[in-house]
């Protein structure tokens, strides 16, 4: 019996989680690997995302002297630092998990997230969306996505050659989102472009609740941000999604 540890950065009760714990499982079945018979997976959640609470999985984890574990995100792999394989992952170059995309080293691999230009198509879906779009709210939460610079910096000249004035929008929790969006939508011809950040889409029923309610075009990096969507009062002109 092999033993996996998974560590995700999603509620266990998040539709988008058990979909994508489903996917995992549906993996290692094709390889021969059943749960419960030749492999047991030990699962822990760290919705929070935060240093202590990831560090405290971790060492959780390290106790069980599992075979190899699986991590979810950005700072649930800088938390870790221990032979993992990882998904979710931004920038693990810049962020220090491995040396080189053909030449990782270390004891760390995965699969990683968006390259960065990948900006300049959410950006021209917005101002597809939205023609008379002026301004872009560039949200993000900068403990859960410490990589943003990877993506803004990209972002940045190519909304300039599309006349859009990208705003850095930076929050830490759902107080500080409605407050910004509110703020930001004061100010006619505007529209929002989430980050792929983990923070993000757990409070994602929130985000697309306000850029209905404030009239607000947005493009969102996963399906899993209208996958799930719960019924809101809005058209479908003002839900994007790209994946």
């Amino acid at each position: 019996m092999r033993r996996i540890g998974v560590v995700a950065s999603y509620a266990q009760d998040d539709p988008e989680m058990q979909a994508r714990l489903g996917g995992l499982r549906q993996g290692l079945e094709k390889r021969g690997w059943l749960e419960g018979r030749n492999v047991h997976i030990d699962y822990r959640f760290a919705p929070d995302a935060t240093a202590d609470q990831t560090q405290q999985l971790a060492k959780e984890l390290v106790a069980l002297r599992l075979d190899v574990i699986f991590a979810h995100a950005t700072p649930v792999v800088a938390a870790l630092r221990l032979p993992i394989v990882f998904a979710g992952t931004a920038d693990p170059v810049g962020s220090g998990f491995i040396t080189s995309l053909p030449r990782p080293g270390g004891n760390t691999t995965g699969v990683m997230l968006y390259e960065p230009s990948v900006t300049g198509k959410w950006l021209a879906m917005l101002k597809e969306i939205a023609p008379q779009l002026a301004r872009a709210a560039f949200i993000i939460n900068p403990k859960t996505a410490p990589f943003y610079d990877y993506y803004l910096s990209t972002a940045e000249p190519l909304s300039r050659s599309l006349g859009i004035d990208l705003v850095l929008t930076l929050v830490e929790n759902t107080a500080a989102i409605e407050r910004a969006i509110e703020l930001f939508a004061r100010t006619p011809n505007g529209g929002l472009v989430l980050a792929p950040d983990v923070t993000m889409t757990a409070h994602r029923d929130l985000i697309i609740a306000l850029a209905a309610r404030h009239n607000l075009p947005a493009v969102y990096p996963i399906r899993a941000f209208v996958r799930w969507l719960q019924p809101i009062d809005a058209t479908p002109s003002n839900l994007s999604v790209i994946h």
